[in-house]
């Protein structure tokens, strides 16, 4: 079956509603915000929600309407898309998202108008892809090892997809790296497919910085909405033990994103960091049209040498998002009020709709 096409999906949103738009999404990853955001635009909200797993949308009361499916990948199913269309709904895909419908089933049956660029999410999962856009947009990213062989440094190991980083490791020799596999494996973290699509990358020491950026197609400008660092199990368990002692742990470390922290950067990187946001918009406009529209993350680390090295990109919102859920230092400086991601997503379709522009924000 071929990818869902785009005048499909404007013939959809032709037949929408324009006053009663609901903003839907799945129930997991930044969807309390993404959906509380939407309330304080004035939309009605949806949550496709996996049984037993509604509480906190109930509980904080962000949701006018439910539907829930026995498993998340259900969203793709045609009985749950009609009940979106019948809402008039246009759906804000997140990490979980695209973890449980699958790019397959995102690119070719999910036939409910999304905000931002669907195409662009394959980008982010296939390394290779990432990658050709960083150089294009010429980013500054770790070195690339082709094969294990050929670790002669510190590396950081990581496998395809969105899981918040399990599986994770970091390697010196060839001969660590097979023996961290075989317990990765043992621990049914990873699966033998994985292994050849490994990506082997140079460790570069620094401090993390994930940077939250949105870029609005209707305005034609890269906004920095906020910034966040990550709690990683047990990564930083591991860093609490007294370094004498932690030879003696036997404890593989591994970089399970559990929660994250807001922080801000020296004020002096920021020219950098809007210099590396407005390459990249202009890079995936050339690769993958019409490009980053909408929220996007660079998870990056700053060197003492006060380089900004980016290591991985979210093409969608991301989970550190979480930390602004009423306002960050930047975007209270940018609006002046509370503005969280899931608010200024909100409020792009919201400006859309009100300029009958909403096509060149959905696809």
């Amino acid at each position: 079956m071929g990818k869902v096409n785009r005048q499909e999906i404007l013939d959809i949103l032709k037949g929408y509603d324009k006053e009663n738009i609901t903003i839907a999404t799945l129930g997991s990853h930044t969807s309390l915000h993404i959906l509380k955001g939407a309330k304080e635009e004035g939309f009605k909200t949806a949550v496709v929600c996996e049984k037993g797993r509604e509480v906190p949308y109930k509980r904080f009361k962000v949701a006018d309407e439910y539907i829930i499916v026995d498993k998340f990948s259900d969203i793709v199913n045609d009985d749950v898309q009609e009940k979106l269309r019948a809402m008039n709904s246009i759906v804000v895909p997140h990490g979980s998202f695209v973890a449980y419908a699958g790019l397959d089933r995102i690119e070719n049956d999910f036939k409910v108008p999304m905000f931002g660029n669907r195409d662009i999410l394959r980008w982010e999962s296939e390394r290779d892809l990432e990658r050709k856009l960083m150089l294009e947009s010429d980013i500054r990213i770790p070195m690339k090892y082709d094969d294990p062989s050929q670790i002669d440094r510190t590396v950081m190991v990581k496998f395809p997809g969105a899981r918040g980083g399990r599986g994770y490791f970091v390697a010196s020799s060839t001969e660590e790296y097979n023996q961290k596999i075989d317990s990765m494996l043992k621990r049914n973290w990873i699966e033998e497919e994985d292994i050849k699509n490994a990506h082997i990358e140079e460790y570069v020491s620094g401090c993390n910085y994930c940077i939250h950026y949105f870029y609005s197609a209707l305005n034609d400008e890269v906004e920095v909405m906020g910034m966040d660092s990550r709690y990683e199990s047990n990564i930083d368990g591991l860093c609490r033990i007294p370094a004498k002692d932690q030879l003696d742990v036997s404890m593989d470390p591994s970089y399970v994103i559990t929660g994250n922290h807001p922080v801000v950067m020296r004020e002096s990187l920021l020219p950098q960091v809007f210099d590396i946001g407005d390459n990249l918009v202009e890079g995936a406009k050339k690769l993958v049209a019409p490009g980053m529209s909408g929220p996007f993350c660079l998870q990056t680390l700053c060197t003492d040498d006060l380089e900004i090295i980016v290591f991985e990109m979210s093409a969608r919102i991301d989970g550190g998002t979480n930390t602004f859920m009423d306002s960050s230092p930047y975007s209270y400086l940018l609006f002046g009020e509370f503005m969280s991601m899931g608010r200024r997503i909100a409020h792009e379709i919201k400006n859309g709709a009100e300029e009958d522009r909403l096509e060149i924000l959905i696809t």
